[in-house]
């Protein structure tokens, strides 16, 4: 087989040494325009997994790579003069000028003929000469470009700028962030030792900042002397070097996210950064390269044909791929909008940063660094008010709104029951709520309640506007306060456009068979062409439903519930009024955010009115309609959480979604924690994160991070009403309060635990 390889980088070399280990009588030529020891970055980083990896696939290579490493423990953040060092991280690196020394070297040992100073033209020419063509031509790959048609490529440009440097200032104690405050904002550095007298020195910053320096007019060496000064205290005289002196101008960049729908096309496939590119922040382009160079190689070589090759090379890498990319746009977009963190404290701050990409978790950071994970726990302790010396999870910390006082941050989300008998709550309702109040949650919510007969979402959905509803939920409340610590929420709600229908597992959003009522929204736009045209609200529409959320407001407090929540999300009645997808009014509760935030925001002044003002009051909104700029988006909702704040709402419960049958959702774990992130740190407003979270260890990277303060679990709690009782036993946590007759039970569960703790221990001794 004749075998060419297009661009002599770390995938492309490495195909070709694993190409010739499985197959010595191939014929495999690497094609590079640079010379053999030009190289255009500094370090690179690599993880003991790829390592081993490496040694699996081609022992010789891997240690002569390994012998010329440089390894370090620790990350050490340089934020607002304090310097946060956490240990037990594990990296290496290596110049990149190096790695590819030994790998052409190693690639000779093997028979592979090597090219350099050879520009290419044009790629079709090679899919006649040879029988495989690995594309390994770097981020801007001219065979992805030739052949744009059929790889599809999409290309996402991000927005921070960043120039890649050097120094002698070896940072050898530590991979390092530093942040510093200019007099044009904000500028950090990544910072990492790669041999023994030489550093990586990554800068970056917003675009704004970038344009206010004038970077762009700058040439590289005017460009460095900037830098210089700004980290001067850190390079300790040492300068900061580029080598990049073939690029014009300043040589800072545009990171470009590249992911193609297609790696292959008739004899040639796309490999490393020409297929694929993963942030730098997180470290991992060249696991990426050399990872897919093996799998490619090895395909290759045990299928039958070249078709069958690639397809299983795209099956099984694209995953990994896509799984490493996402945790590289969880981390660029951290250091994107990292200017909504500098309000953070340093403990705050550093915590954010090592768990930015998700794939660092808080019991994962524990065993990295016990000792510093356990101070920042009694960091957020303390700032939460919780006796000194307190050492417990985030997820157990005090929280208060007003004079309502939570024992720890974790919330049984409202989820519909569709078990109510006209509008009145039964025995199922009581069993339900009491046995999850009963389960160790700080708070429990109950679902949207309604406050007319036509504002319920389904015949089963419970209310409050009838006489033997008070009487049902205050049996409930009652039981609530008298048998455990629990607080409990009302959550009120009208259900507009998305009424009248069916029961949750006969059919959601489908109109009833028989006996529907009619219903009200903002426009005269239906849910779907299943489900009844909505009447447009009238004035005195509005002022009808304006009381019946109050005199709502006013049963739920006679009821004795300790907070109050206005649902206005989901593309429900208040929900229609803020989202554009159905809010087409020309008049003054249309067109404008301030227009279609009016009637919302009246109904909450109304219910405020009402409500005690020792108890707080939550909104529910969707923060992203998922329909782009058609709808609310997330930067919208920030200024939809900002007039809530200034209302006086005490904290924003940030959902997404379900507005339209048009959203396109992106799911995942934490979806929409980002929301929250933003509103919080965005605004200052305290808020309350949901949306597919499930784990203790996403409650307290949540809430230890900054990005939300309270923390709605949905399903896992309909699966385990003791779900916060059992995460506290498996965290070891003895404080958390179970009911004296449930002690029995703790024991054992606490057992259990402390059994499992000591076998994982002992298997990672092993």
């Amino acid at each position: 087989m004749k075998i060419a390889c297009l661009g002599g980088g770390p995938s492309g070399l490495y195909f070709a040494i694993s190409m010739k280990l499985r197959d010595p009588d191939c014929e495999v030529v690497v094609i590079e325009r640079n010379k053999p020891d030009d190289t255009f970055g500094w370090g690179v980083v690599l993880s003991d997994e790829t390592l081993t990896n490496l040694a699996a696939n081609d022992a010789p290579s891997a240690a002569a790579i390994r012998s010329h490493f440089a390894y370090w423990d620790d990350i050490a953040v340089h934020f607002k003069g304090t310097k946060t060092v956490s240990t037990g991280h594990g990296f290496c690196g290596i110049g990149r000028k190096k790695l590819l020394l030994l790998l052409q070297q190693r690639a000779r040992e093997l028979g592979v003929e090597l090219r350099f100073q050879t520009n290419i033209e044009q790629i079709a020419p090679f899919l006649d000469e040879y029988d495989l063509v690995v594309a390994a031509d770097g981020l801007n790959s001219r065979a992805r470009t030739e052949f744009s048609a059929q790889f599809e490529p999409d290309i996402d440009v991000r927005t921070c700028k960043f120039v890649w440097l050097g120094t002698h200032q070896k940072f050898d104690d530590a991979f390092t962030f530093i942040f510093e405050e200019t007099e044009h904002g904000w500028v950090w550095a990544h910072a990492y030792q790669f041999d023994n007298d030489t550093a990586t020195f990554i800068v970056e910053c917003s675009t704004p900042s970038w344009e206010k320096f004038g970077f762009g007019d700058m040439s590289q060496q005017e460009s460095i002397e900037v830098c210089q000064r700004i980290f001067a205290k850190y390079l300790d005289g040492h300068e900061l070097m580029t080598n990049a002196n073939h690029i014009r101008g300043s040589a800072w960049l545009n990171f470009p996210r590249v992911l193609c729908k297609r790696w292959s096309y008739k004899n040639m496939a796309l490999l490393g950064d020409a297929a694929a590119t993963a942030h730098f922040s997180i470290g991992s382009g060249t696991k990426l390269a050399l990872e897919s160079a093996i799998a490619l190689a090895e395909l290759v070589h045990t299928e039958k044909t070249l078709e069958q090759a690639f397809a299983r090379y795209e099956d099984e890498r694209r995953t990994e791929v896509l799984r490493l990319q996402s945790a590289a746009r969880n981390s660029l977009e951290w250091f994107e909008d990292v200017e909504r963190y500098f309000d953070l404290d340093p403990v705050q701050f550093n915590y954010s940063l090592l768990t930015r990409s998700q794939r660092i978790s808080h019991e994962n950071l524990r065993l990295r660094d016990k000792a510093w994970l356990e101070s920042a726990e009694a960091w957020f302790q303390e700032r939460a008010g919780a006796p000194e010396g307190t050492q417990r999870a985030p997820m157990f910390a005090p929280f208060r709104l007003r004079e309502m006082e939570l024992k720890n941050r974790v919330v049984v989300s409202p989820m519909a029951q569709y078990k109510a008998v006209d509008g009145t709550p039964t025995d199922w309702h009581l069993v339900h709520y009491c046995e999850r109040a009963k389960g160790g949650a700080g708070l429990l919510y109950i679902e949207m309640t309604c406050v007319s007969p036509e504002g319920r979402i389904t015949p089963g959905c419970p209310g409050f506007y009838a006489p033997e509803h008070e009487v049902a939920w205050k049996r409930i409340v009652d039981f609530v306060h008298n048998e455990t610590q629990a607080k409990i929420c009302a959550q009120i709600g009208h259900s507009g456009r998305k009424g009248s229908t069916r029961v949750g597992w006969e059919g959601t959003d489908k109109p009833l068979p028989a006996g529907n009522w009619p219903v009200l929204s903002v426009s005269e736009i239906p849910w779907s062409s299943e489900n009844q045209t909505p009447k447009a609200m009238t004035r005195a529409d509005m002022d009808m439903v304006r009381d019946q959320f109050v005199a709502s407001a006013e049963m739920a407090d006679r009821c004795g519930f300790d907070m109050l929540e206005i649902h206005a999300a989901h593309g429900y009645l208040l929900s229609s009024f803020i989202t554009p997808v159905t809010n087409n009014r020309t008049d003054d509760y249309g067109g404008s955010l301030e227009n279609r935030m009016r009637y919302p925001l009246e109904i909450y002044h109304a219910v405020r009115e009402v409500w005690p003002r020792h108890k707080p009051i939550s909104v529910r909104i969707s923060a992203n309609d998922w329909v782009g700029a058609d709808g609310v988006t997330p930067q919208e909702a920030v200024e939809i959480a900002r007039m809530l704040q200034e209302a006086g709402v005490d904290i924003c419960d940030v959902s997404a979604g379900q507005t339209t049958e048009l959203a396109k959702p992106v799911y995942g774990r934490m979806f929409q924690t980002p929301f929250s992130d933003r509103i919080r740190n965005e605004t200052g407003m305290a808020t309350i994160a949901v949306g597919n979270i499930y784990e203790p260890d996403h409650v307290n990277s949540i809430l230890l991070a900054g990005r939300a303060d309270l923390v709605c679990l949905a399903r896992p709690h309909l699966t385990d009403p003791y779900w916060t009782l059992r995460a506290a036993a498996a965290l070891g946590d003895t404080v958390e309060k179970w009911p004296d007759p449930y002690l029995p039970g703790r024991d054992q569960l606490r057992r259990l635990a402390e059994r499992a703790a000591e076998m994982a221990a002992q298997d990672r001794v092993v």
